[in-house]
């Protein structure tokens, strides 16, 4: 079973992206900001796919991915940004750094299912 890290600092979106993965047979690991996502990526290697919110307290979705690559220097793991943002500046960012997709909130888990599927292989 393949196991996907959601990062977003609102637990009601946290929920909801976890529960909707539940019920299509991921295993999910949720984290509350980019610190606890690097720390609980550091304790599930195994990880295939991180869903992480752009804008968080701490530490915010982009910089973790950038921490992932860079300073974990994990380039395996597929990253995909779940936010309410379209900022060009920070999509550049984002491509810069490897991230696969941009999902602009509302979550609508049945639109981007076959991604995921795709993403965790």
């Amino acid at each position: 079973m393949s196991q996907i890290l959601v990062v977003d600092d609102s637990s009601a979106i946290r929920t909801e992206v976890a529960n909707f993965l539940v019920q299509n047979d991921f295993e999910v690991i949720t984290a509350v900001d980019g610190l606890d996502g690097l720390d609980k990526l550091k304790k599930n290697p195994q990880v295939r796919l991180i869903l992480a919110d752009v804008h968080m307290p701490n530490m915010d979705g982009l910089t973790m991915a950038e921490h992932i690559r860079g300073g974990l220097g994990n380039s395996e793991v597929n990253i995909v940004m779940l936010t309410t943002k379209t900022d060009s500046v920070l999509k550049a960012r984002a491509k810069a750094v490897g991230i696969k997709g941009w999902i602009v909130k509302p979550f609508n888990g049945a639109s981007i299912a076959a991604t995921i599927k795709r993403l965790t292989q």
